[in-house]
């Protein structure tokens, strides 16, 4: 990309604007970002699920003095 010019990327643009017409590439822009914007709030929504669940699993995974005794004692007969 460095090895381009200005006037590289302006017969481009002109190029695309030329073959598409302005209408779709405003168009095109406008749903590209809103793709961008859904994907940051799925992203988001995503990993507050994720944190929730983690907080719900909490309890159910700690382990009492009793059984982390258990678990080592089978873990030396073994």
């Amino acid at each position: 990309m460095g090895t381009f010019s200005i006037w590289h990327w302006l017969v481009v643009l002109a190029v695309l604007v030329l073959v598409f017409g302005t209408k779709k590439l405003r168009n095109l822009g406008g749903d590209l970002g809103a793709a961008v914007r859904g994907f940051k709030k799925g992203m988001k929504d995503d990993e507050h699920v994720n944190n929730a669940t983690l907080e719900a699993d909490e309890p159910l995974t700690t382990a009492t003095a009793t059984e982390t005794t258990h678990s080592e004692k089978h873990k030396q007969t073994s």
